[in-house]
């Protein structure tokens, strides 16, 4: 006999641990009073695009270009 602790999400009990059951194989299942708390998905914002709102657009084309320019000076 095999205990194996996990949790019951509302549709399905899911194991908090990897187990050897086979297919069909038969359980017990004892459902205790205490619960497990859910887990929070945070998701990570990127910085991609994050400072546009400080473009300016009259300087964007000066910005074209402005690479090679400095380089060909040197």
């Amino acid at each position: 006999m095999l205990a194996v602790q996990g949790y019951y999400d509302g549709a399905v009990i899911e194991p908090l641990e990897k187990i050897t059951a086979k297919p069909n194989q038969r359980v017990i299942i004892t459902i205790l009073d205490e619960f497990v708390e859910p887990v929070k998905v945070v998701y990570k914002k990127g910085m991609r695009g994050v400072l546009a709102q400080y473009a300016d657009p009259e300087l964007r084309e000066k910005e074209n270009g402005a690479w090679e320019r400095a380089v060909a000076r040197k």
